[in-house]
């Protein structure tokens, strides 16, 4: 269940795992099996061997691993040795599973495993242990080396609906094992439980994964297709569960949104359901702790699939193409990318990845193609596909294609078929196949006046000195930071070297928002330019109740939509002043008492009633609520925005609601950039920064902006 190689140590957190390597795929088009497909697998991985690296041995890889459809000569001349009788292809499964060095321990989690196979119908025929020769691994690899061993599974069922079984054993096994022996959480990992693929991989690097597994050099080994990867845990630690290809992707670069994608997903678990795959708690949680951001990608890509929907298509959801105004596509391939909005945030990169059901292989970047791929296709009916050119030689007169994965844009084989499906039959073909377009234009809710002119705000002069001073406002702020925004509307720039000491040393007031400090991401990643952020990327959302994940309803985009995150005052009162029996919308205070005790308590009752109040508005039917300090006086203080929105969000999610309503923050406090992305790193939806609005007003009586 959980592979965390260490538990948090000095500034290590396991939370900040992620990975960056090589990628590659190699295809027979038109679906034949043979051995020389893993040979050529193994040549494309010994190539990518730079893309990853090794421990301070200098024998130890980081990880290396290759994806396989299950061969099923290898098995059948197993299955004597093993006195089982193998059913035909498709109607058995094979389990990869790395186990833990205590044979008892190792038991009990191969019980609980078989345990689970046996409540879902399946039989286990038989366990074979994996020919594996530990000589060539590094000291560090051998020290963390797990038991290896192949669970061979059989049923009534066939194809997809057995691959649904095998997911739903698997999921409760580790759920199991995560419970009752946690001693063996960190030990005990499923590599792969399915009737189409296998996945043989650990903590190698290339040369040492074939060395390795007896199996890879058996020519009865034999696949149509197989997936390769060469890790580079970028600032992390290497682990035999985290060496990837996982059980669907592998993936190069970071995925930079995964905080926000992890805590949605989290959120989203309390509204799963699903008729295939039983009762939501089988599912939960969905993204296995201890993950990499890889890891987490293909967990929620797998249930996705399981669900019911087609591999590309669960890849389109979790990585869009940008569908702005500025692209030139079909109008369905545009409403099926805005009705998924509604329904999941894009896992952003830079990531390219290549995934596969066994059957079709793709690939894919993310919308600003910051990772390479590219890919060839010979005379023979061979694609070779790789985050790099030079993985394989290939005499010209034998090329048939050559080519790139472009920014957005998906590449498909289908082995069934025999054919390479084109970027826009696919995604056409899946933009069809419900009635996104007329879904969206019919429940979308877009109130009527909202983000239009606005009027004037007028700051009122009585008044506005007291909440400067009540919000912390300087001098310095209004001239450096206000007056230039509302100057130029944009950012203001100033030079490097802020000498200013950091909120937790400074013994001065600060706002609660200077005590966090921007996740800037990994090394490896270019510059975003304006021109390319422009083109690619939206601030687009749609907020209201989320619904079933694993479903598709008319009503699952019956949400507000918000081009942009920034409420103005007019907005605010549109959005009180709208009735609608389908979207209401109630303000909860966030203040408290000021005239504090000698405990000074106040606070944290405050924070514990507004999580209440929050939760009894969901549960009285409120689809947004707005957490508002206008109310604020001498005797009622403002919550500090960011306190009070990570509170809501946290409490909500620990009752499972937070999907029930979406979040607007109405606040005083709010006056910088990096306070809105605060806020909305912290759950907030929209933010109405009304005094920072009033303050134009102000700035224009003092003489500092033109009128």
């Amino acid at each position: 269940m959980p592979h965390q190689p260490i538990s948090d140590v000095g500034l290590y957190e396991c939370r900040r795992e992620h990975d960056a390597c090589g990628i590659g795929a190699v295809v027979r088009i038109n679906g034949g099996a043979d051995h020389e497909i893993v040979r050529i697998a193994r040549r494309v991985l010994t190539n990518l061997r730079h893309r990853g690296a090794t421990g301070g041995d200098e024998s130890t890889g980081d990880g290396a691993g290759v994806l396989l459809q299950i061969p099923h000569a290898l098995f059948a001349g197993a299955a004597d040795s093993l006195g089982i009788e193998l059913p035909a292809p498709g109607a058995y499964g094979v389990g990869m599973v790395f186990g833990p060095p205590d044979a008892e321990l190792r038991q009990r989690c191969e019980d609980a495993l078989g345990a689970a196979l046996t409540e879902q119908g399946l039989a286990v025929l038989a366990w074979r242990d994996v020919p594996a020769d530990n000589g060539c691994l590094g000291a560090a690899a051998r020290a963390a080396e797990p038991v290896v061993r192949q669970v061979i599974v059989a049923g009534e069922a066939t194809d997809l609906a057995l691959e649904r079984q095998l997911y739903i054993a698997r999921r409760r096994a580790e759920l199991q094992v995560y419970s009752q022996f946690p001693e063996a959480a960190g030990a005990f990992y499923v590599c792969s439980l399915s009737c189409r693929t296998i996945v043989y991989k650990g903590m190698f690097h290339a040369q040492q994964l074939f060395d390795y597994y007896g199996d890879l050099a058996d020519e009865r080994t034999t696949t149509a297709l197989a997936v390769v990867h060469q890790r580079y845990s970028t600032n992390t630690f290497p682990s035999w569960a985290l060496a990837q290809p996982f059980r669907m992707i592998a993936h190069n670069g970071e995925f930079n949104t995964l905080s926000g994608n992890a805590h949605a997903m989290r959120a989203r678990q309390f509204q799963m359901r699903s008729n295939a795959l039983g009762a939501a708690d089988d599912l939960a949680p969905v993204l296995i702790p201890g993950g990499s951001d890889s890891a987490w990608f293909d967990n929620v890509a797998e249930l996705l699939v399981r669900g019911g929907r087609s591999l590309p298509h669960s890849v389109m959801m979790m990585i869009p193409e940008a569908f702005g105004s500025a692209y030139h596509m079909s109008i369905d391939k545009r409403a099926f990318y805005e009705y998924h909005a509604a329904i999941m945030e894009p896992w952003d990169g830079p990531a390219a990845v290549l995934f596969t059901d066994g059957r079709i292989v793709g690939g894919t970047l993310d919308r600003n193609g910051l990772r390479p791929c590219r890919f060839a296709v010979t005379n023979d009916d061979l694609l070779v596909m790789a985050s790099e050119t030079g993985v394989m030689d290939y005499p010209p007169e034998n090329v048939k294609m050559l080519g790139r994965l472009q920014p957005g844009r998906m590449f498909l084989v289908d082995t069934v078929e025999g054919r390479i499906v084109t970027d826009n039959e696919m995604k056409s073909k899946i933009a069809r196949q419900k009635p996104y377009r007329r879904w969206l234009s019919e429940n979308r809710i877009e109130l009527r006046g909202l983000f239009h002119a606005s009027r004037a705000v007028r700051s009122d002069q009585e008044t506005i000195s007291q909440r400067l001073r009540m919000f912390g406002y300087t001098r310095e702020e209004l001239r450096m930071i206000l007056a230039p925004m509302a100057r130029n509307g944009q950012e203001p720039l100033g030079s490097m070297g802020n000498d200013a000491a950091l909120a937790v040393l400074s013994d001065r007031p600060r706002l609660l928002f200077d005590y966090f400090q921007q996740l800037f991401a990994q090394v490896t990643n270019p510059p975003i330019d304006p021109l390319r952020e422009g083109l690619v990327m939206s601030l687009m959302q749609f907020v209201g109740k989320q619904r079933n994940l694993l479903a598709e309803t008319p009503e699952h985009c019956r949400q507000l939509k918000l081009p942009h995150p920034i409420l103005a005052n007019d907005d605010m009162d549109r959005l009180r002043e709208a009735h609608r029996d389908d979207f209401r919308i109630v303000t909860v205070d966030m203040l408290f008492d000021a005239q504090a005790d000698a405990h000074g308590r106040e606070l944290a009752d405050a924070l514990d009633a507004l999580g209440d109040e929050a939760a009894r508005a969901i549960e009285g039917g409120a689809s947004l609520l707005i957490l508002s300090d206008r109310g604020s006086s001498s005797c009622r203080a403002p919550i500090p925005s960011l306190l009070a929105t990570a509170a809501v969000h946290q409490g909500l999610l620990r009752r499972g609601l937070l999907g029930e309503a979406g979040l607007v923050i109405e606040t005083g406090e709010a006056r910088e950039v990096m306070h809105y992305c605060l806020l909305c790193g912290f759950g907030a939806n929209a933010v109405n920064p009304y005094l920072a609005l009033e303050l134009i007003d102000e700035l224009q009586h003092r003489g500092d902006l033109p009128t």
